[in-house]
């Protein structure tokens, strides 16, 4: 595959985030209702999570829902909370298999119960060693995650980065302190952040492409990763002078 062109090491360090876009145009461009644009989006996920774990990348974090999705129509949203509740039964033992851990990101208390209990689940079942973690943002917002953080953070002697990123992985039930994003991809060719990982993305290299998400797969993820090993990273810093 395309592993081979990417520095290894580098790559099992990469977590790389993606605003998953698109799925409504695809659909109603082919005539089609938006419900069956969510589902081809499911197999692009697929797609993208076997890509990731083939490319050796170390965190995977897909954009499923958002806090302010919940103001579509009462039919889509429970078609895309079903769809999250039969991926998340359908894929738990394939990811114990392929050494995939699944963390569900976000709020929990607006979910259906079935919801809820399929999360718990599938991070009970692949809990275990891994080699790429994949977290699902569902009902995130990341302008609420902070002001929850900050809430506690109030509470907290600790006032550095590295602690509020810990509260921030305690209020969206991350479990663990997740590495920032080195890579932010958003299909569908729209160029926002949405509300998403606002404090995570400092440093992240943000890539924007026109592929609806249905249409995304392992070529265009590849793309994206020989953009981001092609730029320069400084992180406020200017390139040291190489003697003469």
């Amino acid at each position: 595959m395309m592993q081979s062109a990417f520095p290894v090491e580098e790559r099992r360090r990469l977590h790389v985030a993606i605003i998953m876009d698109g799925n409504g145009r695809w659909a109603t461009s082919r005539g089609l209702p938006r419900e069956a644009g969510h589902r081809a989006g499911v197999q692009a996920v697929r797609r993208v999570v076997e890509a990731a774990r083939h490319l050796g990348i170390g965190t995977l974090t897909l954009f499923a829902f958002s806090g302010d999705n919940w103001q579509r129509p009462a039919r889509e949203v429970n078609h895309l909370l079903r769809l999250f509740e039969e991926y998340l039964g359908a894929e738990k033992d394939e990811f114990v298999t392929q050494g995939i851990r699944l963390s569900v990101i976000g709020r929990r208390d607006r979910f259906p119960a079935s919801l809820r209990a399929a999360a718990e689940a599938a991070e009970a079942a692949t809990a275990g060693p891994h080699a790429l973690h994949l977290r699902l943002a569902l009902d995130y917002s990341g302008r609420d995650a902070i002001l929850r953080a900050a809430q506690h953070f109030r509470e907290t002697s600790l006032a550095t980065r590295e602690a509020f990123s810990r509260l921030l992985s305690e209020v969206t039930h991350d479990g663990t302190s997740t590495p920032d994003v080195d890579l932010l991809i958003r299909s569908g060719g729209e160029q926002r952040l949405s509300d998403f990982m606002l404090w995570e993305i400092a440093y992240a290299e943000l890539v924007f492409t026109e592929r609806l998400w249905p249409d995304f797969d392992a070529a265009d993820l590849g793309a994206a990763l020989a953009e981001f090993f092609g730029r320069d990273r400084r992180f406020g810093r200017i390139p040291e002078a190489v003697p003469g």
